[in-house]
């Protein structure tokens, strides 16, 4: 065999040449592999030559083998195999390495030498790069054969590139749009959660598409130089302003029997409430009314001032503005709204209603934010500024009312003094009425700062002021007014410790009522003044013990100090017993509260929170209450759609007069404390995630009550020289409650709730007969003044692509004619004389006031600018100009000599502005 080599190797040397490499394929090879971002490693050229792997021109072409043979058919490529410039290596012109490969009889590389002068870590790159090729075996007489031939690897410098990044947000919100398109020719990048982007690019002027689902596709030219680092903001223009499109949050998981949580435009767009979040819990299932307008909810059947209303923890004494008005605080300042109404839980003391918590704003540390507003009654202004560097954002918020410039200016020229000519020409002047005033104003500022990774410390300033009341023109004419102030300072500091978290906090308080009149003439005025300062301190701690068993307590100390001022009309008369404000300058009380919390999972489906409170009730020179408040929520997962639920607990509070006031519930804490249980079942049906439904019973046993009304409070019953009257008593409510809701998301949202309450309590009154004459003593349970046994509430808000349109209508069965407000119900009878007369009924016997219809409506549109939203609003409140009958009045008219008159004026707010948001 040997005696054939040089034979074959003479056959192996003489085959003819492979062809070179043209211009064409030359160009889509560097095209090809060359061509690589700015920052990555370039990709060198690939090896010169066919495929083939035949070198270049001028070159040694034909393989060789280990002995000669004829014919021989030389190896193709067929899997190529790039060599890399090796990283921090700097090349400034193109650069070849040759090299030598022994190519096996399966077609691997076996063997790969540098043939000629190049930089090492070139030539270690190209031999790297050599040894995964793979080519289609060599074959002599159709039988593989190894070979060697020459190769080459032309490494090219990188070509000039530019980098582009920055931003891509919506405009008007400025908010980031995440998963937007940044498309540049062949190249593209795509914005992360914050809206960011980075994308490289050649030196030169480049068309981009910024584009995103539900946005206007944005074209733009940029021109980058060479080694350029350039970064832009660009914004898109969304297709429609739609305020209702989908939120997905976070919210805590429901534990307790009966919540509902707001947000966003359900809080601050619903028609109706002038844009206030706190007026929409009016329209909540198991909430009725003390009178249209009026936004003190009574409920389940117990007076207003037995719920309580929160801000970020810290309770709220006044809620709204001249009790028509907005709340107290600036709608953008809430961020979402909590309403408790059956069994809250433990968190919540001194309280026999509901509890409405609402939360501020998140703080954002992603840029400035703001709003500024103008409307017929009021403006405001909401501005939140971020200081990432520092983890601190700073949010304050102000409004202020024109009314005094505008509303009671308008109806001060109606009212004003004129000239009346009579007939004989002689001029009568006429004076006129009172002059009106009704003005406010509120403040909001609060300072978070990051603690370490996960601490916070927040310090929250709140205020409102009210004035309202009527001017004399005339010496002739009564005077005085209603004054309203509040002031709110709460620092807390949240930071982990030993695996939960624990809150600290301490609130200081100043709250003032005043009232001042002048009868006509002068001839009588006098002045009612409360006032109170607070400071409480509060502690919390949570820790997640397991997977299924969360541990929360909490406590709270709290001083209260009140003074009482009664001069004039407004001082009583009659005995004085030394018990009451009246004869004590400084009223002096503590309010302490520790309890704890269990939130138990022992299953999936099942859901226990136990929770146990201990309160005490000191006033000073009083006797010290204590009260003990076992709750208990359970919650069932009967399918992934429905939920049973069922709560029971038992809660105490001071006594309550019909609004909160200052100092109300030090006032008669010597009375001791209301008690009543809260029984409630039912459950929750959620069919998708666009529907919600949830029915609800309830049984709560008022085992004692104490409700004043204002009046007790302003004009004590002993002005007439009589002892106060005992306002003790007992009861139950009991009801039902359905709602059917479609929270936020796409282009609408609305609910749909049905209420049936009865509420009742025990009473001593005297039977009367046809005539009005006294048949005896008589007691029972009677329905209690603001009982109104059925409400209904529907409300829809939907995005047009015109304008977003809303309508809200309500409808309430008539409270009890008792007396309490008004008249009481009074039948036709006859004097002595057999005249027509009035007769009056027993308080058993009264009837209702007729049912009311209401309708609320708000249209919206909105244009979007590069940097904010414009949007312009018209929202009325009782479009319908309905009245509603507060009482009756009974007279004498004719034909028949008695008259029967109804007592009410149609309330009709309507709310015209403009907002701007940034």
């Amino acid at each position: 065999m040997t005696r054939f080599l040089p034979l074959l190797l003479a056959l192996a040397l003489s085959a003819p040449p492979a062809p070179a490499q043209t211009p064409a394929q030359a160009a889509t090879d560097e095209a090809a592999h060359a061509a690589t971002p700015e920052g990555s490693t370039p990709a060198a050229s690939a090896p010169t030559g066919t495929a083939a792997g035949a070198p270049e021109p001028g070159a040694s072409s034909a393989p060789t083998t280990d002995a000669a043979s004829a014919p021989l058919v030389p190896p193709t490529l067929r899997e190529d195999a790039p060599a890399r410039l090796p990283e921090g290596f700097t090349l400034t012109a193109p650069v070849v390495v040759q090299l030598e490969l022994t190519v096996s009889e399966a077609g691997e590389v076996t063997e790969a030498t540098v043939t000629g002068d190049a930089p090492p870590e070139l030539a270690s790159a190209a031999l790297e790069a050599a040894r995964r090729l793979r080519f289609n075996p060599a074959t002599s007489n159709g039988a593989p054969v190894t070979v060697r031939l020459p190769y080459s690897y032309r490494f090219e410098p990188p070509a000039p590139r530019a980098l582009l990044t920055g931003r891509v947000r919506q405009k008007g919100t400025r908010k980031p749009i995440a998963g937007a398109t940044v498309q540049a020719g062949d190249a593209a990048a795509e914005t992360d959660a914050q809206g960011l982007f980075r994308l490289d690019m050649p030196p030169g002027k480049t068309r981009l598409k910024i584009s995103a689902p539900g946005h206007q596709p944005l074209y733009v030219d940029e021109t980058l130089e060479a080694h350029q680092h350039l970064e832009v903001l660009y914004g898109l223009e969304p297709l429609e302003v739609n305020p209702y499109e989908t939120v997905v949050r976070a919210d805590r998981p429901r534990t307790e029997v009966s919540r509902v949580t707001l947000h966003d435009q359900e809080l601050r767009e619903v028609p109706g409430t002038m844009g206030d979040p706190f007026r929409v819990v009016m329209l909540m299932p198991g909430v009725t009314t003390l009178a249209s307008g009026l936004s003190y909810p009574v409920v389940r059947g117990v007076q207003p001032a037995a719920s309580a209303f929160y801000v970020d923890g810290v309770r709220v004494p006044f809620l709204y503005h001249l009790l028509f008005g907005n709340a107290v605080i600036h709608p953008d300042f809430i961020d979402t709204l909590d309403f408790q109404v059956g069994v809250p839980s433990s968190r919540y003391g001194s309280l026999l209603g509901g509890a409405v918590d609402a939360q501020v704003s998140r703080p954002r540390e992603d840029g400035v934010r703001g709003s500024v507003y103008l409307d017929l009654i009021n403006s405001g202004a909401f501005l939140e500024v971020p200081f990432p560097e520092t983890g601190t954002t700073v949010t304050a918020a102000a409004r202020i009312s024109y009314t005094g410039l505008v509303v009671t200016r308008v109806a001060n020229a109606i009212t004003a003094p004129s000239v009346y000519t009579a007939p004989d020409g002689t001029q009568y002047p006429d004076e006129g009425e009172p002059k009106l005033y009704a003005d406010y104003w509120d403040y909001q500022a609060r300072v978070e700062q990051r603690v370490g990774d996960e601490g916070r410390v927040r310090l929250l300033v709140m205020g409102s002021s009210d004035a309202v009341g009527m001017t004399a023109r005339h010496p002739d004419h009564e005077s005085g007014g209603v004054g309203l102030l509040f002031h709110r300072l709460d620092l807390r500091g949240r930071h982990p410790l030993a695996g939960g978290e624990a809150e600290v906090g301490l609130t200081l308080g100043y709250d003032r009522l005043g009232v001042a009149f002048v009868e006509s003439g002068g001839s009588d005025s006098g002045k009612y003044e409360l006032t109170q300062g607070s400071v409480a301190l509060r502690t919390g701690y949570t820790r997640e013990l397991s997977s299924s068993l969360t541990l929360e307590a909490f406590g709270q100390l709290e001083r209260r100090n009140a003074g009482l001022t009664a001069t004039g009309l407004f001082r009583p008369v009659g005995p004085i017993d030394g018990r009451d404000a009246y004869s004590r300058p400084d009223i002096l009380a503590t309010f302490a509260g520790v309890g704890a919390q269990a939130t138990w999972r022992p299953s999936a489906r099942w859901t226990l929170v136990p929770g146990l409170r201990l309160d005490s009730y000191h006033g000073f020179g009083l006797d010290t209450y204590v009260a003990l408040e076992p709750r208990l929520a359970v919650r069932h997962a009967l399918t992934d759609t429905l939920t049973l639920k069922a709560g029971a607990g038992l809660y105490h509070q001071p006594a309550t007069v019909l609004l909160p006031v200052p100092a109300g519930e030090m006032l008669a804490l010597e009375r001791g404390l209301q008690r009543a249980l809260q029984l409630s079942t039912g459950a929750e049906w959620r069919p998708s995630q666009e529907w919600e439904l949830s029915a609800e019973a309830y049984f709560n046993p008022l085992l004692r009550t104490l409700e004043f009304n204002f009046e007790d409070v302003v004009s004590n019953v002993r002005r007439r020289g009589l002892e106060a009257e005992d306002v003790q008593s007992r009861g139950y409510s009991y009801g039902v409650e359905l709602m059917v809701r479609r929270p936020l998301g796409r282009h609408w949202f609305g609910w749909l709730t049905y209420g049936f309450n009865q509420s009742r309590r025990y009473e001593h009154y005297t039977r009367l007969g046809p005539n009005g004459e006294e048949l005896g003593p008589a007691e029972g349970y009677l329905p209690f003044v603001f009982e109104q046994a059925h409400s209904v509430n529907a409300a829809l808000s939907y995005r047009f692509s015109f304008a977003t349109l809303g309508a809200v209508a309500h409808f309430n069965t008539g409270r009890p004619e008792s007396g309490q407000f008004g008249y009481r119900t009074r039948r036709e009878g006859v004097d002595a004389d057999g005249n027509p007369e009035w007769m009056p009924v027993d308080r058993g016997s009264v009837g209702r006031l007729p049912g009311f219809f209401r309708l609320d409506v708000r249209a919206s549109q909105s244009w979007v600018f590069d940097r904010f939203v414009l949007e312009a609003y018209l929202d009325v409140f009782n479009v319908t100009a309905r009245k509603e009958v507060l009482s009756y009045e009974y007279g004498y008219g004719k034909p028949t000599g008695l008259k029967k008159t109804t007592v009410g004026v149609p309330v009709i707010l309507p709310t015209l502005g403009v907002k701007g948001s940034f």
